[in-house]
């Protein structure tokens, strides 16, 4: 049966309630995107879960002053950031009344003054409730859900599996050398890597894959650059064409391959 696609799966992961009712059967079904949607709720719930911030201490100036002399800042940025400002008492924040547990003043039943709507709040006030806000929390938990399902999916995915690889070594009147590898795509594909670390051709290079002896060989392209990418036709035995050649081809129309080689190696796996 075909699997949620990621996008659906992390909706029905970051909303309980999501309105997706063959989603959610599907879940039932699916041992496989059910442990990916359990793996999604882990991560969920705890970003939901907020940070206990009751053991948190203010830190001193001390602290800011070493930063600042270690990240060698401007003169104009020496102030602690956390320090009194124009609105505070201290470094707790600013005080608006009497502090708790103090003795009532003259005045008592009367009531307390009350903070001007344009005081800015303490900094470290402002910074130590952004996590009660909603808003936060949602694209955090969003952008959580999102990265742990990449990884998931990366996890899962099926990886290109290497089947055999070469040494390519330089043939006579030539320095060029490099490797070779063969790579089995997902889907069964073949592909030949090939890399040298010189271009040596006089023409052009074409890379081959050859007989032990020599006698049949198969064009696989031209390689432009110290590097190419060639896709092996399917159904050949790379038992039976295990040389990699790149030779050097004149421009001349001529099919065949040059007999000069610039590099061989013979794969194994």
């Amino acid at each position: 049966m075909p699997h949620l696609d990621p996008e659906q799966l992390s909706l029905l992961a970051l909303y309980e309630g999501w309105d997706d009712p063959e989603g959610r059967e599907h879940l039932r079904a699916c041992p496989e995107c059910a442990a990916d949607y359990a793996a999604l709720r882990r991560t969920v719930e705890a970003v939901r879960t907020a940070p206990d911030t009751s053991r948190l201490s203010m830190p001193g100036p001390e602290v800011w002053a070493g930063i600042h002399r270690e990240l060698g800042l401007d003169e104009s940025l020496r102030e602690d950031p956390l320090a009194v400002d124009a609105v505070g008492k201290g470094r707790g924040g600013p005080s608006f009344g009497p502090a708790a547990g103090s003795a009532p003043g003259p005045g008592a039943d009367a009531p307390g003054p009350v903070p001007p709507s344009n005081v800015v709040p303490f900094r470290g006030q402002a910074k130590a409730a952004w996590w009660r806000r909603p808003g936060p929390w949602l694209a955090a938990t969003a952008a959580a859900v999102l990265v742990a399902f990449g990884g998931i999916w990366a996890l899962n995915r099926p990886q290109p599996q290497q089947l055999a690889a070469a040494q390519l070594e330089p043939l006579p009147q030539h320095s060029a050398a490099g490797s070779a590898k063969v790579v089995a795509a997902p889907d069964g594909s073949r592909n030949l890597q090939v890399t040298l670390d010189k271009d040596e051709a006089r023409g052009y290079q074409e890379v081959w894959l050859i007989a032990p002896d020599l006698s049949r060989l198969v064009s696989l392209g031209v390689m432009n650059s110290t590097s190419g990418t060639f896709q092996v036709p399917a159904g050949l035995d790379l038992s039976q064409y295990p040389v990699v050649d790149v030779s050097d081809e004149p421009v001349d129309g001529n099919p065949a391959h040059s007999s000069v080689s610039i590099a061989r190696g013979t794969l194994t796996s």
